[in-house]
Formats: C-alpha cells, structure tokens, sequence
C-alpha cells in the first residue's frame, strides 16, 4: 500500500492549561488505562463539554493518546510494572507537584498534542505513521513496549513495539527547495518504490548529483545507502523525509 505522506497536515491547536493539569493527575493515577481508546475518548468528551474549550476546536481521543505517549516516553524506566514519576516532579506526601527550572526560563516548549509519530514494524523493518496508541507494557526488563495501529491498516495489522528503539516523531516530506541543506552522511527516511510493495525504510546519503531546478521543481540525484540491506539506489528528493532538528 503506498503512503506517500501528504505535505500539509493540520495542526491541534493544543490544549488549556486546565486541559494539562487534569492530564498530568490522571498520568499519576490511571498509568495502566492512561492509553486505553475508550478512556481516551471519554477524555476527550469530557474536555469538549468544559466551558474553557468554548470557541476552541474540538479535541480528539486519538491526540489524548498522543499526549500521553509523549509523556510516557520522558518517564524513566521501571521494573516490576511500577512507574515512577518524572525528574522534574517531586513526590510529597502522595502528592506530585512539579519544580520550577529557573534555567529553562523562556524557553518555548512545543506542546506534545502538536506531535505525529511513526513507528518500525518488526514484520519488515518499515517505517509506518501512527494512527493512535492503544496500551502500553513494560517487560521483564523493565522495557517500554506500545500497540499501536498504523494509518491506513485495521486491528489485525496492530503491533507491540519498543517505545525507544521503534517509536519516533514522524519524518517530515521535504520540499523543492530543501536540497540545499542536504549533504552526504545525512539520515533520511526513503520512499522504497518495487513491484510488490511501497514502503519507507531509514538510509543515509551517500552522493548528491546537483542539477538546475524546471518546472517540474528539483531535478537532483541522490544516492541513498538503505540501512536494512545495505543496497544503493538514486531517488528524486520527492521520496526522501528528513528527521527532524533536535530542539535546543
């Protein structure tokens, strides 16, 4: 099934700060149902119904569960099942109550509801976006392991996956324009066209053949190194995601 990702996705506008605060107490309290659909969505209706959404869009479970899988992720691990709270939350007394950080002060923070994601399925090593998240375990080992449901399959095609290794924010398209800020050695996420399947798989470039731009917009060559199998091949820029920039 191709999955040429579509260049201009809208964007939640975010949550209330009241909409947070109730999340974080539930993160603390219901950590086992915190991905579950059902209380997701139930969430979500609630949040809808609150006076302090009046004249904001609506929110969606499918960006609660985001939320949540977003936090998930920052929480150290833990053996046994047992959770344990943030680095930037201090425990009283059964209580949690976050720190200030002084040297974080003015920083901008991007509210995690904004966030996509993708995620490695272990049947062939691709790279597929994620639909919602819909529970969460931890192993023997103390590893993080997530279901999740990828965008265009049904629940048959769901899949636990590592939160660390097989979770990601999603690889963005790149446009015309962009090829300039390539350059050999960089990570990519290539569009793997074939007869039987068309699918996305982590590579690095390996040369770069600049050509003038026409109408058709850019016209270089890239020669990609798939990280699966080590074989070679020239793309277009149009198949090629980039991953995106850490923030400082």
């Amino acid at each position: 099934m191709d999955r040429l990702r579509p260049r201009n996705r809208p964007q939640f506008s975010g949550f209330t700060n009241a909409e947070i605060e109730k999340m974080e107490k539930l993160l603390m309290e219901s950590r086992e149902r915190s991905l579950d659909r059902e209380f997701c969505q139930n969430l979500a209706s609630r949040f809808n119904r609150s006076s302090g959404r009046a004249g904001k869009p609506l929110v969606k479970g499918t960006e609660i569960q985001v939320w949540f899988q977003t936090r998930l992720q920052n929480l150290p691990e833990a053996p046994n099942n047992e959770l344990m709270c943030p680095k930037d939350i201090e425990c009283k007394e059964g209580a949690c109550s976050v720190e200030e950080d002084n040297d974080n002060e003015g920083e901008m923070i991007r509210d995690p509801s904004e966030l996509e994601f993708e995620a490695r399925s272990s049947k062939d090593g691709a790279w597929y976006d994620v639909e919602m998240f819909l529970a969460h375990r931890f192993l023997g080992t103390g590893e993080a392991e997530v279901r999740v449901r990828f965008v265009g399959f049904g629940a048959g095609e769901d899949e636990w996956v590592n939160i660390k290794q097989s979770v990601r924010e999603r690889s963005i398209p790149l446009e015309n324009w962009e090829c300039s800020s390539l350059k050999v050695g960089d990570h990519v996420l290539c569009f793997q066209e074939r007869r039987d399947q068309s699918i996305y798989y982590d590579a690095h470039i390996v040369e770069i053949q600049r050509r003038i731009h026409d109408i058709r917009g850019c016209r270089c060559l890239i020669l990609i190194r798939y990280a699966h199998d080590n074989t070679q091949e020239s793309v277009r820029l149009r198949r090629l995601c980039c991953r995106p920039r850490p923030r400082s």
